[in-house]
């Protein structure tokens, strides 16, 4: 392959230099184009052929439906990895010793008191206001009381940032869930770790102890696991954005939940729950509703199904089907909503139409069923994706800081009016 590739604009050539990945991804690098060719920018709306940066964080292969952090297949990660260990392995580039992580564990378990005048903006909103409005604008408070800066040029600085959001982050989640279901807020306790604290916070009743499940605690890990990071994605892309501007980590990291938060993004699983409930409000019939999902001249969408990314089976999907059966098997839950999702899951897996097309179930769906067994509300299904997202943004804000990237502007094709000349309002 040439190392360089030629664009012929109005007769005259341009060279811009060819770069390959390690994993021989192939790019151009036209950051020189604009200044050599007088003006002129490519227009690629949504990016999807646009490569914002270098990162040696995630790999995703969506032809071959391939996913690794740091080099380690997502397969693995979820098999032989906890949570924390993979948390330190996205942002820090390898996988702890035990000493290193017995640390790390330690040091977010000492920073994992949140200031009591949170609690004093949680009870201004409304139990109304939707959970991730109320993570975002929680998240971004946190800078009011941790006001100074973070020096990028000093581990220490970075790393104590870094503790200190991992170790409130679980709390907000789960006060902006006990909050709108009225439930008095809860700590975490020193003895569990990091996914079992989380559980406990969530779902601790004032009356009596709460006793931990194996299962779902296995299950959210591994949840967790899969959502930590990938790639550069609406919300990481709006977070690396938003930390171009040399904005702090809590603010930028606010900007990706808002981000996240969009139906197109994060809230995917939650529309498969909304999904789930109007075919169960229309009788509950998966086979009408796999023709109309057929049907070209049907509006009607099957939530949870196929991926952007992945053309082929999601690898995710693969892990966390198995999570899934275990919960639902455990905890015997009599549902019709699941049910349903258990009919449309085995007649897609089945039909020439879906396989052929490959639209698989994906993560959201499986990850929608199984929250909806654990007891959490279909409103805190993007919240938990932020919590398992936490430490991929985490990664590429550092990534991006310490790589000194510039600030992120993107150019436009101007397709409005040429100039006018102002009129006076009597003429208008």
């Amino acid at each position: 392959m040439s190392d360089k590739a030629t664009l012929e604009i109005n007769g005259e050539k341009y060279e811009f230099p060819i770069k390959i990945g390690t994993e021989n991804e192939v790019a151009i690098d036209i950051k020189s184009l604009r200044g050599s060719t007088n003006g002129v920018i490519t227009i690629d709306p949504g990016y999807k052929n646009t490569g914002s940066c270098e990162s040696a964080i995630t790999f995703l292969d969506g032809e071959k439906g391939i996913l690794r952090y740091r080099g380690y297949s997502i397969e693995e990660l979820a098999e032989k990895a906890d949570f924390l260990e993979v948390v330190y392995l996205l942002i820090f580039g390898e996988l702890p010793t035990q000493d290193q992580l017995d640390k790390f564990e330690s040091d977010i378990k000492e920073r994992s008191m949140v200031d009591d005048d949170v609690k004093k903006i949680l009870d201004a909103f409304p139990k109304s206001a939707h959970p991730m409005g109320v993570l975002s604008s929680l998240t971004s408070a946190l800078t009011a009381f941790y006001p100074s800066s973070v020096d990028v040029n000093s581990e220490d600085d970075m790393y104590n940032a870094i503790v200190r959001i991992l170790a409130k982050f679980p709390i907000l989640v789960a006060w902006t869930m006990r909050k709108k279901h009225g439930l008095p807020l809860e700590y975490g306790d020193d003895n569990l770790g990091y996914v079992e604290n989380v559980l406990k916070m969530m779902f601790k009743k004032p009356s009596s102890d709460y006793e931990q499940n194996p299962i779902l605690v296995n299950a959210l890990d591994k949840l967790l696991i899969l959502h930590a990071d990938h790639e550069q994605n609406c919300s990481t892309s709006t977070v690396r954005i938003a930390g171009s501007s040399h904005a702090g980590l809590f603010v930028s990291l606010a900007s990706g939940i808002s981000a996240l938060w969009g139906p197109l993004h994060g809230g995917a699983n939650q529309a498969v729950l909304e999904m789930l409930e109007a075919i169960k409000q229309d009788g509950g019939d998966t086979k009408k509703y796999m023709a109309k999902a057929k049907d070209k001249n049907d509006p009607f969408r099957l939530m949870g199904f196929g991926h952007r990314v992945y053309k082929n089976f999601d690898p995710r999907a693969k892990i966390i089907k198995k999570a899934a059966d275990e919960v639902l098997n455990d905890l015997g839950v009599e549902d019709p909503i699941l049910d349903i999702a258990k009919g449309l899951e085995k007649e897609a897996l089945e039909d020439p139409y879906f396989v052929d097309r490959k639209l698989y179930p994906n993560v959201d769906f499986y990850s929608g069923i199984i929250y909806r067994a654990m007891g959490i509300p279909v409103e805190m299904f993007t919240v938990m994706f932020a919590l398992g997202r936490l430490p991929g943004w985490i990664a590429q804000w550092r990534e991006m800081r310490m790589r000194n990237e510039p600030i992120g502007r993107p150019r436009q094709l101007y397709i409005g009016a040429t100039h006018r000349p102002f009129k006076s309002i009597e003429k208008r």
